[in-house]
């Protein structure tokens, strides 16, 4: 009984530290989009450096402040937790589209095409990739186990809903590029990234599941 009494608060409190993270998702949204549409706006479509700058802001403008989250609950020592973990783990993701993104221009591969779908996929996602794997070390560090850690992995719906983000957004890029959408305008590379960018999926149901268990 005590375990289970002290189980209880902890997901109350990371329920409240997952609220916390959704409200950085909305500004790197609307930085993207705005970035996008003054780009346009001044004649810089097919800027590369602009297209860099909208998708980092789209895609990961949230990373930055999930971090800061994350760095500033290490700092007042507050004890260890999913959302912190999956703070990190957004954070030392994000440089990792970059590397994607500039080594396809440079191997010549058409970005606008319906084979450089991946590009946005992983400027939307590879933060996301990032926590859903300092989400595991979190728990595997805290069972100290392979096999307990697997087994709160499935249980856990912010880890259960991460992964399916991860294997299901690939999809519909793809799609959507073989039906021909092309991200030929800043705005438009904004909006590709955007609406791949379901990172706030998995901080809304922690926050649903926190209050519920409250």
């Amino acid at each position: 009984m005590p375990e289970k009494e002290n189980q209880e608060p902890e997901e109350e409190r990371e329920g409240e530290e997952f609220g916390e993270l959704i409200k950085y998702t909305a500004g790197g949204f609307a930085g993207g989009l705005a970035t996008g549409a003054l780009l346009d706006h001044f004649g810089f479509q097919g800027s590369a450096i602009g297209q860099w700058i909208v998708r980092t802001l789209s895609g990961e403008g949230e990373s930055i402040f999930e971090g800061i989250f994350a760095i500033r609950k290490r700092v007042s020592g507050a004890s260890g937790s999913m959302a912190q973990a999956y703070g990190w783990g957004k954070l030392l993701g994000m440089g990792f589209p970059w590397i994607i993104d500039w080594g396809s221009r440079l191997l010549g591969i058409n970005v606008y095409g319906v084979e450089a779908f991946y590009i946005p996929y992983f400027y939307a996602l590879s933060d996301q990739i990032g926590a859903n794997i300092s989400g595991f070390v979190f728990l595997y560090r805290r069972e100290k186990a392979l096999a307990p850690a697997l087994a709160k992995y499935r249980k856990n719906p912010v880890m259960v809903s991460s992964l399916a983000i991860i294997l299901v957004v690939p999809f519909g890029l793809l799609a959507a590029r073989w039906l021909g959408f092309v991200p030929d305008t800043q705005f438009s590379t904004a909006l590709e990234t955007v609406i791949a960018d379901l990172c706030w999926v998995p901080p809304l149901v922690g926050w649903l599941a926190g209050r519920k268990k409250g």
